[in-house]
């Protein structure tokens, strides 16, 4: 598995003023690429629907200012980048790594992680972390209310 980034991006302020009135999409609404080429032609595309939300939420990420890199799904992260993207440190991607929470593979004597499998491990941790939250406003609530 080739790990890169296949492209790296951010507007420059003025770049963002003109993406940022850009309107929403709705539902039905088609979406075509017109790309006028450097000898004069004109080609225009339509994008299925999948490319066009895909397309949507990178220029709602430019427009407000971040930087975007489009990675490939089987892109590969060492536990550094890993705990970037889960919001842990190193150690703890290490321990979920050989506890088996987070799938892994040696390259040498470093180990790296789909970034299919860190997303799908963020969104675990992330459910969790709502559901403590929650647990957190109930007790507040039970404290306020009961006086407990």
């Amino acid at each position: 598995m080739a790990s890169h980034v296949v492209k790296f991006i951010g507007l420059s302020d003025r770049d963002r003023k003109k993406v940022a009135n850009l309107p929403k999409l709705a539902a039905g609404d088609r979406v075509e690429l017109h790309v006028r080429r450097r000898d004069g032609n004109d080609q225009t595309l339509q994008l299925p629907p999948a490319a066009a939300d895909a397309i949507e939420a990178l220029i709602d990420r430019l427009s407000s200012g971040e930087s975007v890199a489009l990675l490939t799904e089987d892109q590969e992260l060492s536990p550094t980048e890993a705990s970037e993207i889960l919001g842990i440190s190193r150690p703890l991607v290490v321990l979920r790594m050989d506890c088996g929470d987070l799938p892994f593979r040696y390259v040498g004597k470093h180990r790296r992680a789909s970034l299919k499998d860190v997303l799908a491990l963020k969104s675990k941790l992330d459910l969790r972390q709502s559901a403590l939250d929650a647990l957190a406003d109930d007790t507040e609530d039970l404290i306020d209310t009961h006086g407990l």
